[in-house]
């Protein structure tokens, strides 16, 4: 292998989140430390494929955090158990690695869904009273009328609870916007029908600071002042054991955005 692709043992010991590099030296000057079965000498490089312990502790590469924004098209579910659903969210982005969706979006309704291999974050998003807004573009099957965006923006019974008030905007004689701060399950479908109204179409154009900015089928790595600004929404949520389930399109950056049909599984 290239002296390029070797990396210090001190900075791998680092990078996998085990000690800093000056505790690394501490440890290998100790003899403490082994690559391949044996004590190296201070500023030893490894390979990929080298086996690293510490006090007999194997250590692994620390995984790369993971932030997509992917617009999910109608018909895809979001689950990760492959061995269920036949079009499943995992499947049919088929990325190199393990992410999981951060809530849910069913499997009638298109558009923006997060994925990440950051279970932090998901717990934080995904918690209701954490009030982060997500915001839905919906059609239905009878004229939109006042009573019928008042009755919605106030609270709605349904699943043995009253929902949250949210707010909601007519955009057209059968469309209006909502944004809401909770998630229960098929909450828009089961708010409309409550009404006698039926869903005719429902898009997810945004989740908190993320907009939905790609085409159908396609998702893109989160930007830094994305993820710096959704670092700092979140930064006052609260675990809880709260239940949750989980505008025109912009042009997104070129080098961020991936089709996940060219990914797909043969």
């Amino acid at each position: 292998m290239s002296q390029e692709n070797l990396i210090r043992i001190n900075k791998y010991l680092s990078g996998a989140g085990y000690c800093s590099r000056r505790k690394a030296d501490q440890l290998i000057e100790e003899g403490k430390v082994t690559i391949n079965g044996s004590v190296p000498e201070m500023g030893a490089k490894i390979s990929e494929g080298d086996e690293v312990r510490v006090l007999g502790e194997l250590i692994s590469p620390k995984e790369k955090p993971v932030y997509i924004a992917f617009h999910k098209p109608v018909g895809i579910v979001c689950t990760t158990d492959t061995r269920v659903e036949k079009d499943n969210i995992i499947d049919y982005i088929n990325y190199p690695s393990r992410i999981f969706p951060i809530g849910r979006l069913d499997k009638p309704s298109e558009g923006l869904i997060l994925l990440t291999n950051d279970g932090d974050i998901v717990n934080k998003i995904l918690r209701s009273r954490n009030n982060h807004g997500k915001e839905y573009l919906v059609k239905v099957n009878r004229p939109v009328t006042e009573a019928f965006i008042e009755r919605m923006s106030n609270g709605i019974p349904i699943l043995d609870t009253v929902t949250k008030k949210c707010e909601v905007e007519k955009i057209g004689s059968h469309e209006f916007k909502l944004i809401l701060t909770q998630g229960l399950n098929r909450q828009i479908r089961r708010m409309c029908e409550y009404l006698n109204y039926e869903v005719v179409q429902l898009k997810r154009v945004r989740v908190l600071n993320i907009p939905l900015d790609v085409a159908v089928g396609e998702y893109r790595d989160l930007t830094e002042k994305e993820l710096e600004e959704l670092s700092q929404i979140v930064s006052t949520s609260t675990k809880t054991e709260d239940d949750s389930s989980k505008t025109s399109e912009q042009d997104a950056p070129k080098k961020y955005i991936r089709s996940a049909k060219n990914r797909r599984k043969n």
